[in-house]
């Protein structure tokens, strides 16, 4: 008799049950035993991208898609678990790894058990903060990436301007094939030098605030070897939307200029910069070179920078 009972035939079948804490308990309370955590109320979580992410007493227990599903999933556990080593030992606030291991059930599935964090999400208290409780968090996740992003040795299979020469998004999403010629050609002579370890998805729902504006890192599913600068293009314009308290907290007395550079020179190779762009700029259509996406990058940097 299995433990996990029902069928994963697909990533529709996994993504639909990993909300279910009925359907993982009994592997939960397999999971609970082998690593002698008191048994206690489960709870649902909000899921990761890949997992099923539930609620144990004091800690987190994340439960991974079975390589069965989709053999990236066993990278994505192999990539998250040498992220949450490294931030623990940087000593960046982040949930405390406790154990990790794997069940062979129905499935083979792999876990992490971390420390539960009593802090929300960004966009959840958003609405609530004062401008110098935004410079106070900018400043926070500071201290985070200058102890994040220091030289590590390369842990993913990932490469970052493999990745930006073979993906299809920026194609789908409509960009000029004038803009796609020019940002093929920038990325082809691109040289990526000076590699550190990078969260890589440093949006709001990775961001948990607790009540005294302390800033913690949760989910290092899409860590990455890559440049500091990489990282702090995506805080500066997802991240913070160039928001200026944001801004101010996080550069400081910050350059427009130097802004829309770091930017023009990472959001093109990003994996998440055609998102980022068009979240920021609107449609994509309109985008026909690299110099009309520096006007508009300027425009509405400077725009954020002269608020008050």
């Amino acid at each position: 008799m299995y433990l996990f009972s029902d069928d994963i035939n697909n990533w529709c079948d996994w993504s639909k049950m990993i909300r279910l804490a009925s359907v993982f308990a009994p592997l939960i309370e397999r999971i609970i035993r082998i690593e002698n955590l008191p048994s206690t109320e489960i709870e649902h979580i909000e899921p990761g991208y890949v997992s099923a992410v539930f609620k144990v007493g004091t800690c987190i227990v994340k439960i991974f898609a079975p390589p069965a599903i989709c053999n990236d999933f066993g990278e994505c556990f192999d990539v998250e678990l040498f992220g949450m080593k490294w931030a623990n030992a940087q000593n960046v606030p982040a949930a405390k790894l406790l154990a990790y291991g794997k069940v062979e059930d129905k499935y083979d599935f792999r876990y992490m058990i971390m420390e539960f964090i009593n802090g929300k999400r960004l966009d959840h208290i958003e609405e609530s903060l004062s401008y110098n409780d935004k410079v106070v968090i900018g400043q926070n996740m500071r201290k985070i990436t200058d102890k994040l992003n220091n030289p590590c040795s390369n842990f993913t299979p990932f490469d970052v301007k493999q990745y930006a020469l073979d993906t299809n998004e920026w194609v789908n999403d409509g960009f000029p094939n004038s803009f796609l010629t020019e940002r093929l050609a920038y990325i082809t002579d691109m040289q990526i030098a000076d590699k550190v370890f990078c969260h890589g998805d440093m949006h709001c729902h990775n961001i948990l605030i607790d009540n005294n504006l302390n800033v913690f890192l949760i989910d290092f599913a899409n860590a990455m070897h890559a440049p500091a600068e990489y990282e702090q293009a995506y805080i500066a314009s997802c991240l913070w939307c160039f928001e200026k308290p944001y801004m101010v907290g996080y550069f400081g007395d910050y350059c427009v200029e130097d802004i829309v550079e770091l930017c023009m020179t990472w959001l093109p190779i990003h994996a998440e910069g055609n998102d980022t762009i068009i979240g920021n700029l609107g449609s994509a259509d309109k985008i026909t070179t690299f110099a009309v996406l520096r006007e508009k990058l300027y425009d509405i940097i400077e725009t954020e920078k002269q608020k008050n």
